[in-house]
């Protein structure tokens, strides 16, 4: 398996920012959010439809994240969401956050697969993982 890497740009609001002027920490996390919705919508994987067809969500499990260095406000920056691992019910993702070429931001996310009402592990269809190990 050859892991694409998927790219979604952010442009970075006043509302983003602490009273310091660079982006609060933990809006860092809504963006890798938003970029792994993203990467799934690039699998033409709707978790909504996962939810209400199949009781299935992803929800994140682990996360390893170092900060190197601030965005600030108006700064175009990009989220690049690669897979690592994919398991039978985890899904281990590496996440960075670039202006231009200036690396900011590294992460580590694992995701797992659950089921929606009993909130337990649950294996990811094999439909679904034949579309991550093949684009």
């Amino acid at each position: 398996m050859v892991a694409l890497v998927h790219h979604w740009p952010i442009r970075i609001y006043y509302e983003d920012t602490d009273s310091g002027g660079v982006v609060y920490h933990s809006n860092y996390l809504k963006f890798m959010e938003r970029a792994r919705t993203e990467w799934l919508r690039d699998f033409e994987i709707d978790q909504k439809a996962l939810k209400d067809n199949l009781n299935l969500m992803f929800v994140v499990h682990e996360i390893d994240i170092k900060f190197t260095r601030p965005a600030v406000f108006n700064d175009e920056i990009e989220v690049q969401t690669k897979l690592d691992k994919l398991g039978s019910v985890k899904i281990e993702l590496e996440q960075k956050i670039f202006r231009s070429s200036e690396l900011l931001i590294e992460s580590r996310v694992v995701v797992a697969s659950v089921n929606s009402i009993s909130m337990k592990p649950m294996r990811i269809p094999n439909e679904i993982k034949l579309l991550m190990e093949n684009k």
